[in-house]
């Protein structure tokens, strides 16, 4: 099967035909101690990876991995002259517009995330060679791991949930910018403070791009949103994955607020076609003040998101993520965690500083997303897609690099 026919049938129906084919098969996960906020979309299971909800001071990663009906994370055993199911970078470069070749090594994205991931350059190196990108590893100056006070070394434990989130990340930004260089940046835990502190770190490194795919409350959070105000780099931030609800660090004013869609193949000029996903987080903050660079009606506050990409399970993505403390397997992810380094990548592949805003300037590189929901609000466009700017998606989705 060709990642041409597996994205033409839908992740659910590739599911089904993996599962019954001689030279791909399905194997399941333990199912976990709970079912994680077991969900549904377009008839795929999915659960978080992170465990929740978050507590003051907490952030959760916003990953969800298909699974079956009893929350197991279903495990591609991916054969000879196939590909796993779910989106591909050449999938994925196809509905973006983003160049197959795009970056440079002069360019630094940084993925930040929480607890450690033992294995994290040797899955990345299966992902990056089974889709033909190349090699991105510590003997060729590419990737680097650090902990958050900048080490290469004395790492935190592994958490497998975050671990999976950081795989995703990493497999995310390789898609969107093959060239540049990758340096992950693991805080001791979850909290605000150390993922903050890995954030500042990730700064001082020289990344260019520092990618975030975690989220809480804002409550308390003033304190730590100084570390993601750094002039001319550009981080993303993913708005959650529960529908409407402000999220930190999405609000803080500084950084780019990734949201959410369903992105499918369609018989059209793009050739893909994408509607508002109804876990994407939307909300106007209750905390911080609205930049001088949005001008939604409604909102006497930051709103996010700003701008967004495929984040539905339903029309996930291929990652090669650990299966538990010891393994690790094909899986399909998705979540808001997968737009917030694949929009980091395309900032990488431009290379440029970043002027704060800019996105709101120009927005005929984006495209607009008109349809979809992720609730009900008091504030229609809050909740609903429509023409220009809304709450879901933001100004829309990218159409090739020139917004970024």
């Amino acid at each position: 099967m060709t990642t041409r026919s597996i994205r033409q049938s839908g992740i659910a129906a590739a599911l089904l035909v993996f599962a019954s084919s001689a030279a791909g098969a399905w194997t399941y996960g333990a199912p976990p101690t709970s079912l994680r906020d077991l969900r549904y979309s377009k008839g795929v299971a999915h659960v978080r990876v992170c465990e929740g909800p978050e507590r003051p001071g907490i952030a959760r990663c916003h990953a969800r991995v298909v699974t079956d009906a009893a929350g197991r994370t279903i495990e591609n055993v991916v054969k000879r002259n196939l590909l796993p199911a779910g989106y591909g970078p050449a999938d994925l470069q196809a509905a973006y517009n983003i160049p197959a070749d795009a970056g440079s090594p002069a360019t630094v994205i940084a993925i930040v995330d929480a607890y450690g991931y033992i294995n994290a350059e040797a899955d990345l190196a299966i992902y990056r060679a089974t889709f033909g990108l190349p090699p991105c590893t510590t003997a060729n100056g590419c990737f680097t791991k650090y902990n958050q006070s900048g080490q290469q070394g004395n790492y935190p434990y592994q958490n497998t949930g975050w671990a999976q989130e950081t795989a995703l990340d990493l497999d995310m930004a390789s898609a969107a910018c093959p060239k540049c260089k990758i340096i992950l940046v693991q805080a001791r835990s979850a909290t605000y403070a150390n993922l903050a502190a890995a954030v500042n770190t990730a700064a001082a490194l020289g990344a260019h791009v520092i990618s975030n795919s975690y989220g809480g409350g804002e409550s308390g959070t003033q304190s730590y949103e100084a570390a993601y105000n750094h002039p001319g780099v550009a981080i993303t931030v993913s708005t959650g994955d529960s529908g409407y609800g402000a999220q930190f660090p999405a609000t803080s004013p500084h950084v780019i607020a990734a949201g959410g869609t369903s992105l499918r193949v369609a018989s059209t000029a793009r050739g893909w076609s994408e509607t508002a996903w109804n876990g994407a987080g939307s909300g106007c903050s209750d905390v911080y003040p609205k930049p001088a660079w949005q001008t939604d009606p409604s909102c006497p506050r930051r709103m996010e998101a700003d701008v967004s990409a495929v984040a539905d399970p339903s029309t996930g993505v291929a990652v090669y993520a650990p299966s538990g403390s010891h393994s690790a397997s094909w899986q399909v992810y998705g979540g808001t965690s997968v737009a917030a380094p694949l929009i980091g990548g395309m900032y990488g592949a431009n290379g440029g500083a970043v002027v704060s805003g800019s996105l709101y300037a120009d927005r005929s590189a984006l495209f607009d997303i008109t349809s979809g929901s992720n609730g009900t609000c008091g504030v229609y466009y809050y909740c609903h897609s429509g023409v220009g700017y809304d709450g879901p998606t933001g100004l829309g989705t990218p159409n090739g690099l020139a917004a970024f």
